[in-house]
């Protein structure tokens, strides 16, 4: 196209053309020109993206602890891996503990802090650990977010086993700090919550049951819910929006026989939804040799992705075709990597707020 007919273009139909380009694209256009620059950042034009229909790739990502910042990204549009490695702004120290809605969540042990990071525009937020008492033992943590903000959640507990859980608010920049609660949480670091209308939803050791916590009011409750039986473990995912699933092992004496997926009805009943082919079901139980503090589950666009901190395979099931897939494995890993791996949902999000 000519320059000159380019030049002479309305900005709302510029705004219209920039709207439907992949990120990447997106990203190259901001040092093409300084105009460029300012229309990608100006309150228009992030106002129409942030609720554009059309969306960027989608990706679940690989890492592992021995390159804490060099990771492997499924492509979900197109069904490739690719790599990606990035700089940050800030102490190369920290590594990743999560990511949701386009942002990730570093993690320093070291300087007991987090930064929430937003990869693109390279913004991010330092985070200070809330004070902890030396009697305290932190034993969980976990970062979530909703559509207007995210949290940051942290469980300790101390020698009486009562709980502490400290919530850092982004809409309120602080921490608070709940008590109250005795701790039969699985004092793990594998213990997952999901997000579910509101609260944050755990599962308790053997006997199982559901506990939720209320992100306003901070109350405690079990969940009334009858849980199916003879389970050998159970997972807890959300599709952040109005459903909960729970899948589970189904067997005796800690061995899992088959493995189920069930959704959580307005009655308040466990609904068996489906079964994990047989084949697949031996696949995943002799991975993990029966040890399922290292399975794990997690929402992406649609699907339900099952892993296991000793493998990189990832099992997916596409709740819209009903259909249980293993996805490629990745071909870049080193063959001297066999355990510590760890997925995330990664949906790049050019304007997430840190």
């Amino acid at each position: 196209m000519d320059p000159k007919i380019w030049s002479k273009l309305p900005c709302d139909v510029v705004e219209h053309i920039l709207l439907l380009l992949p990120l990447k694209t997106l990203l190259n256009l901001r040092s093409t020109c300084k105009a460029f620059s300012s229309l990608l950042f100006s309150p228009s034009f992030v106002s129409k993206h942030s609720s554009s229909c059309s969306s960027f790739s989608s990706f679940l990502l690989l890492s592992h602890h021995h390159c804490p910042h060099y990771f492997r990204l499924y492509d979900s549009n197109l069904s490739s891996w690719r790599t990606l490695s990035f700089s940050l702004p800030f102490s190369s120290s920290f590594s990743l503990l999560s990511s949701s809605r386009g942002l990730f969540c570093l993690y320093n042990p070291s300087s007991s802090s987090f930064v929430i990071y937003n990869l693109f525009p390279k913004s991010f937020r330092n985070i200070q650990f809330p004070t902890l008492s030396h009697s305290l033992h932190l034993y969980h943590l976990s970062f979530l977010t909703t559509p207007l903000r995210y949290y940051i959640l942290l469980l300790s507990s101390n020698s009486t086993s009562n709980t502490t859980l400290f919530l850092y608010d982004s809409n309120q920049l602080s921490w608070r700090r709940f008590q109250g609660f005795n701790a039969i949480l699985t004092h793990t670091y594998h213990q997952q919550d999901t997000f579910f209308q509101g609260a944050l939803y755990f599962t308790t050791p053997e006997p199982f049951s559901v506990m939720r916590f209320h992100l306003d009011t901070g109350k405690w409750e079990r969940h009334g819910a009858e849980l199916p039986h003879q389970l050998t473990f159970v997972r807890l995912v959300s599709d952040g929006e109005g459903t909960l699933l729970l899948l589970g092992g189904v067997g005796n004496d800690g061995i899992s026989r088959s493995i189920k997926l069930w959704e959580l009805k307005a009655e308040g009943v466990w609904v068996e939804l489906v079964t994990l082919p047989q084949i697949m079901c031996t696949t995943l139980v002799s991975v993990c040799y029966h040890n399922y503090d290292h399975v794990y589950c997690f929402w992406h666009e649609g699907m339900i992705c099952v892993c296991c901190y000793m493998w990189p395979d990832i099992l997916c099931y596409n709740v819209i075709r009903r259909t249980w897939d293993w996805l490629p494995r990745c071909p870049y890993l080193p063959l001297k990597w066999t355990c510590g791996f760890k997925c995330f949902s990664f949906v790049p999000k050019l304007y997430a707020a840190v």
